[in-house]
């Protein structure tokens, strides 16, 4: 264990190494620590939804609860997403060509539109939709907002972090599922005005009204 490591790091890499649990003894045994150090960690490691109950572990005597990483716990370590992700779409372009990734792409975010679509009761008025949308975007981590704009036009959507912005910057076709997730959730089409990856400050959306 790394001795820089704080005590509630040591406590989350302890459950990532023993996946059926550990109880309140056991993890004060190999923290060296008391069992109401212990106690107070899991209670904020449990309100974060890092930590949940596991099963109960027989002892002889009354049952002891074990502890285990929950999803969001074992997401909390590194994961070597990006770099997978690099190497599938390196494959798909080499073997299909750019085309064909910007296809893939389109259709995945129509696909993922219509997905979104279904999951929210939607209001029939497009600026309300992209109002709509731009909330949805930011629980996704693009930190959009929804800007009005002068005359008839519908507002557009600012966004200030792009989600896949390490991969984009190696496969910018990536932005056609961004565009095509965008329309089809509005009903309009959509214009990339300013793009982060192409040196942009914001990725900027604008809409057409047809």
């Amino acid at each position: 264990m790394h001795p820089q490591a704080t005590r509630r790091e040591q406590l989350l890499r302890l459950l990532l190494e023993r996946k059926t649990g550990l109880t309140v003894e056991e993890l004060a045994g190999r923290l060296h620590v008391s069992r109401n150090a212990v106690r107070q960690h899991l209670t904020s490691l449990e309100a974060e939804g890092l930590v949940i109950k596991g099963a109960t572990q027989a002892t002889g005597g009354r049952p002891e609860q074990l502890y285990v990483l929950s999803t969001a716990g074992n997401e909390s370590f590194p994961r070597k997403y990006s770099w997978f992700s690099e190497l599938l779409l390196d494959s798909l372009r080499t073997e299909k060509g750019e085309d064909a990734l910007i296809a893939r792409f389109e259709r995945l975010g129509n696909q993922v539109g219509t997905q979104m679509q279904a999951a929210h009761r939607l209001p029939e008025n497009p600026t309300e939709r992209v109002k709509h949308l731009a909330a949805v975007m930011q629980e996704l981590g693009y930190e959009a907002k929804a800007t009005e704009l002068s005359g008839r036009q519908l507002p557009m959507i600012e966004a200030t972090n792009c989600v896949f912005h390490q991969l984009a910057a190696r496969f910018p076709e990536i932005c056609h599922f961004d565009l095509a997730l965008l329309s089809t959730f509005v009903g309009r089409p959509v214009v990339h005005d300013e793009c982060i990856v192409r040196g942009g400050h914001v990725c900027r959306f604008k809409f057409k009204h047809t």
